[in-house]
């Protein structure tokens, strides 16, 4: 199977949505709904930076977006990234998509001069793609809920060494509930 990544095309969004709702809603339909929704939104809101697709035989199999973040830096207020959400399609996951995804979004934000690109993920999958734990660095997370192997970042040839401190989130994430785990059950005492 050969894959093309590309930026995204005017009229590629319902393409971009059924891969959203089956990467997401495959355990959960409801999660899949949630965030088609919430990346409509981000996408309406002004804060979208970039989007790829993987294509396969014309088809959108994977997608990965780029918006817009700031970091609370003490000297400044400093504009940086999000890469959220990575979606491969069920019947093409571990062919390389996501990978071929995370690289573009890696190459776009550091061409782009954002000193910074964070996320929220798997430590195995996105420190084998150049993502280290954000802590490390002096970063801290938009909200205690995510843990803090999970929260990585990618600094970039403009990344200065005051620039550190808690990373924020345009609203639209917290209105759909994105930022960070929910727990089901409260801890036992």
């Amino acid at each position: 199977m050969t894959v093309d990544i590309r930026e995204v095309l005017e009229g590629a969004e319902p393409g971009i949505d059924r891969v959203l709702r089956r990467a997401f809603g495959a355990q959960d339909p409801a999660t899949g709904e949630q965030i088609a929704n919430l990346w409509n939104e981000v996408r309406a809101s002004g804060h979208l930076l970039a989007e790829f697709v993987a294509v396969a035989d014309g088809a959108i199999v994977g997608h990965v977006g780029v918006s817009h973040c700031w970091l609370d830096a003490r000297r400044e207020l400093v504009d940086v990234a999000v890469l959220s959400p990575l979606s491969t399609d069920p019947d093409h996951q571990g062919a390389g998509v996501g990978t071929a995804l995370v690289a573009a979004a890696i190459a776009w934000a550091g061409a782009a001069g954002r000193p910074a690109l964070f996320l929220e993920g798997s430590p195995a999958f996105y420190g084998a793609r150049g993502f280290e734990r954000a802590s490390a660095r002096g970063f801290e997370a938009p909200s205690r809920r995510i843990p803090d192997p999970a929260f990585q970042v990618v600094t970039f040839a403009n990344h200065a060494a005051w620039m550190s401190g808690r990373v924020v989130y345009p609203e639209v994430w917290w209105r759909h509930d994105s930022v960070g785990l929910r727990d089901p059950e409260p801890p036992a005492p």
